[in-house]
């Protein structure tokens, strides 16, 4: 395999030291006449391999933490539990990348400097480990959280072009490890293996924004109108959720609509709650601890009104903006109740903005009553109809018969052969292409997706020309003025081009480098092996 050629004795030992966990100087490692097999090549694939597969998931770890408060919320209810677990999440990817990263890059310089690549036993066991580890992170996605790879699919619309730049980066600085490689191995098969391999990839990569679309491809003066904002149970990052306080702090964020939960108590009063239980988000452990765990609609509206809805915002954090909550802002939200729907109809008619609402749990024995409850509390309330957006699919016909205004949101796409058309749809984002959206908006559908949260996916959406977008993060997207990127073609394909021939340059010019360098070393290594091997027989004799 690979001859080491000679090394400054101080770099050697401090690249093996790490990498084969020994502390040898190379003139020692040269005197044992130790070089890189195809044993040790195969575990420098491996690590290349698990560096890979680290990085893919690093990427997807940092597209799911638009959801992770989801994740959040179902672990809280199997365990009782809440933690943040996004942090647990980059802290556990960023070891593992930055781990198999500092092997690689090891390998990479032991490589140009000419040493063999012996890695130790422990790196061995850790690589295993890690290839396995991500393999369960991968597989728990698949079977818990299959959504998550729609997502993934939409991010290649946000950063596709920047990826293709980056592996193109990536790819065209290994061409001087790898010429190193070649020039100085004596498997020819193995040399042509690696040539055929590094050039199929690079052409597939030059050519890759063939396939790359995005709809934040275009040229400004294509741009939708921005996305209306609908507040996610309020602002959630902001004040304890289905309050109050979230409504005003949503309305503070300009968003348009309060999309909120409701559900109706045991004496009849419908009041805005999300969870079945209340141990979530009231303290009703403490002040009832042996119905904790009942139904939220077992509890009568005078129980109800006896729980605190703030405290646990300020004790759990269920995001990182709590922590630079205002003092006036802790003390409002440690004063929450549960709200009543009236309550919410009457902040919401004063602020002038429209509430969406689901009406829960569907699945309830006496759910055409709650229907009929709700109904008689909207219209008492005195509220614009056209400001209730209504949800909840049962009993649909009867709500279009007594209240006509009310405005019906489908959580569904449309049908081919509709009684009525269908004027508004609330869906995950994951669920319409940007192709659907355009076409939903040139046929005067409106279209609202949920829950986007990041700016990159927002930007995404608001390129394809979403009505608009239901978010926990009306405070971050309130201050986008415009998508995070926009590129008109033509500029897109000049990057495309040049990005492709400084690549195909820089490679060119370290294969040229890399061989020159290569003849130059070697008269010397043949002179010494003369002089070696005059040594030995005269030792002989």
């Amino acid at each position: 395999m690979a001859d080491p050629p000679g090394c400054c004795s101080t770099c050697a030992t401090c690249l093996l030291c790490p990498y084969s966990c020994q502390w040898i100087t190379a003139k020692k490692e040269k005197r044992k006449g130790l070089r890189t097999t195809k044993y040790d090549c195969s575990w420098f694939f491996f690590l290349f391999g698990v560096f890979l597969f680290t990085l893919v998931w690093l990427y997807f770890a940092v597209i799911i933490l638009n959801d992770f408060h989801n994740f959040n919320e179902f672990i809280f209810r199997q365990k009782k539990l809440w933690l943040d677990w996004s942090l647990v999440l980059l802290i556990a990817t960023a070891v593992l990348i930055s781990y198999s990263s500092v092997l690689l890059i090891l390998a990479l310089c032991l490589q140009l400097c000419g040493q063999p690549l012996k890695l130790h036993w422990v790196h061995k066991i850790l690589l295993i480990l890690t290839a396995l580890v991500v393999a369960a992170a991968f597989t728990g996605l698949g079977i818990k959280w299959a959504e998550e790879w729609k997502s993934a699919s939409i991010s290649l619309q946000a950063t596709g072009p920047f990826l293709h730049i980056g592996a193109v980066g990536g790819m065209t600085l290994l061409a001087w490890p790898l010429a190193s490689f070649i020039y100085r191995t004596r498997s020819t098969g193995l040399r042509v293996f690696l040539l055929l391999v590094y050039c199929a990839v690079m052409i597939a990569l030059y050519l890759a924004p063939l396939g790359i679309t995005s709809p934040c491809i275009m040229e400004e003066k294509q741009l939708p109108p921005k996305p209306a904002l609908v507040g996610h149970r309020g602002a959630p990052m902001l004040a304890p959720e289905n309050t109050l306080m979230s409504l005003h702090k949503a309305v503070d964020c300009d968003v348009q609509v309060f999309e909120t939960d409701v559900m109706v108590s045991a004496d009849g009063v419908p009041f805005l709650m999300h969870d079945e239980e209340l141990t979530r988000t009231t303290n009703v452990q403490a002040v009832f601890p042996e119905r904790a765990s009942l139904n939220s609609t077992a509890f009568n509206w005078t129980d109800l009104q006896q729980l605190d809805a703030g405290s646990w915002f300020l004790e759990r954090r269920p995001f990182p903006t709590v922590q630079s909550l205002s003092p006036g802002d802790r003390k409002e939200a440690a004063e929450q109740r549960i709200p009543s729907l009236g309550q919410a109809l009457e902040a919401a008619k004063q602020s002038n903005i429209s509430i969406m609402f689901d009406l829960r749990p569907e699945n309830h024995s006496d759910y055409q009553n709650f229907v009929n409850v709700t109904l008689e509390v909207i219209l008492q309330s005195g509220i614009p109809l056209q400001q209730v957006l209504w949800l909840p699919d049962g009993f649909r016909e009867d709500v279009k018969q007594q209240a006509p205004s009310v405005q019906h949101i489908y959580g569904r796409k449309r049908l081919k052969n509709e009684k009525e058309p269908v004027l508004h749809v609330n869906l995950p984002y994951q669920d319409m292409s940007s192709e659907e959206i355009r076409q939903y908006r040139q046929d005067n559908i409106s279209v609202n997706l949920y829950v986007v949260n990041q700016p990159w996916l927002f930007s995404v959406l608001w390129c394809s020309g979403v009505s608009s977008v239901t978010t926990n993060a009306c405070q971050v997207l309130k201050e986008m003025k415009r998508p995070i990127w926009l590129l008109p073609s033509s500029t897109y394909f000049m990057i495309w081009v040049v990005v492709d021939c400084v690549s195909f340059l820089v490679i060119i010019w370290a294969f040229f480098l890399m061989k020159k360098c290569s003849h130059r070393t070697r008269p010397a290594e043949s002179e010494t092996d003369v002089l070696l091997t005059k040594i030995n027989s005269l030792m002989q004799e």
